[in-house]
């Protein structure tokens, strides 16, 4: 499976853009005696006359006391302290296991909401017909520096010592130079960005593939584990393969906090995680065509995402598509895409999907180009 290229360039980590014409107390008692040791810290002893009922019991102080009572201020403080440290100690795991169920629902929320990203659109008629940023025969830097030489006029030492002037006037010389350099590199790239967009606008493809790699809008996918390939045999179309990897970005667990503040962890129901697959996958979708269309003029997007499906006569993953669909620039205009759900928002568009909310996505064929 997959697309075949005529040409390939590495962009970022995971990305690359392909364009082609194909987890107490203590008793001791013996006979006659029975000595016992209390949590109090007191020493009882018991002497008896077998046979008779008679009894001695003294009281004393252990001398090997088991809890010592303190008195003193500064020790009662100490406990004290330790109670606080004990409750902070407790608390700081709470706000800890807290920080982690925020983080987990803001990363559901950013899987859901990819397509809500896009570069700012790039107006390549404007690029085109930009001015020039000064005219050529009155490049300012120039002018500026040639002035300042044209009027030097050696005075104070300069006039005693030629030396001293000689290297003042070789300063004004070098400024000059360095003048000139600046004011045709600046026109040099107005004059580069003007062709550029002349090319882009004829829809010279391998003007498109430099463009993409200049702008890099795709770079954030790799945190996502996702890879993305493209492709194009016409100007005003463009193909993308989307890995999605499931797995590697679709947590299967869901985090959550006990009343008493622990961290609770459990599966996700298969309503829960397919319905945060596809809102996923639809989102990234969206994603990508807006970014196309930001930076190309291209009118056509066709997205197909691929992800491992189980092939149950092997038991093993295959690499199907699970999601094709064809995007026009102008069914994107006037979207507020802050608001949209993605998978509705996909289903504007001829599409090819075929989704069951407890079994997922299933293979389907993929549109044409």
């Amino acid at each position: 499976m997959g697309l075949r290229f005529r040409k390939s360039i590495r962009i970022c980590k995971g990305v690359n853009v392909n364009l082609s014409t194909s987890g107490v107390g203590v008793s001791v008692k013996s006979r006659g005696v029975r000595y016992s040791i209390h949590s109090s810290g007191r020493n009882s002893g018991t002497v008896s006359i077998p046979g008779t009922g008679l009894s001695y019991t003294s009281d004393k102080k252990s001398w090997k006391s088991k809890t010592r009572r303190y008195q003193s201020a500064a020790h009662k403080k100490q406990k004290e302290l330790e109670e606080k440290k004990k409750a902070a100690a407790a608390a700081d795991a709470q706000k800890q296991n807290a920080l982690k169920v925020e983080e987990f629902e803001n990363y559901l929320d950013l899987i859901r909401s990819v397509h809500k990203e896009c570069m700012e659109p790039i107006d390549w008629e404007a690029v085109r017909t930009a001015p020039p940023p000064f005219p050529k025969d009155a490049p300012p830097r120039t002018m500026k520096a040639q002035a300042a030489l044209d009027a030097y006029a050696p005075h104070g030492l300069g006039k005693l010592f030629k030396g001293s002037a000689d290297k003042q006037r070789e300063k004004l010389e070098a400024a000059l130079e360095a003048a000139k350099q600046e004011d045709a590199e600046e026109l040099g790239a107005w004059q580069e960005s003007v062709d550029f967009a002349a090319r882009i606008l004829k829809g010279d493809t391998d003007a498109y593939l430099e463009a993409l790699e200049e702008a890099e809008p795709f770079s954030d996918f790799a945190d996502y584990g996702s890879d993305l390939e493209f492709g194009s045999d016409t100007p005003g179309a463009m193909e993308i393969e989307f890995r999605v990897k499931s797995r590697e970005v679709v947590p299967e667990k869901a985090l959550s906090l006990t009343k008493t503040g622990k961290l609770s962890e459990r599966e996700m129901t298969k309503t829960q995680y397919y319905d945060l697959t596809q809102d996923y996958v639809c989102s990234a979708a969206v994603r990508l065509a807006r970014e196309l269309f930001a930076v190309l003029p291209v009118e056509r997007v066709i997205v197909h995402a691929v992800d491992g499906v189980l092939d149950t006569s092997t038991g093993r993953d295959t690499e199907e598509t699970i999601l094709s669909a064809e995007f026009t620039r102008e069914g994107f205009s006037d979207i507020v895409f802050e608001r949209i759900d993605p998978s509705d928002f996909v289903m504007r568009f001829p599409t090819e999907m075929k989704f069951g909310k407890t079994t997922g996505f299933s293979p389907v064929e993929r549109i044409e180009l």
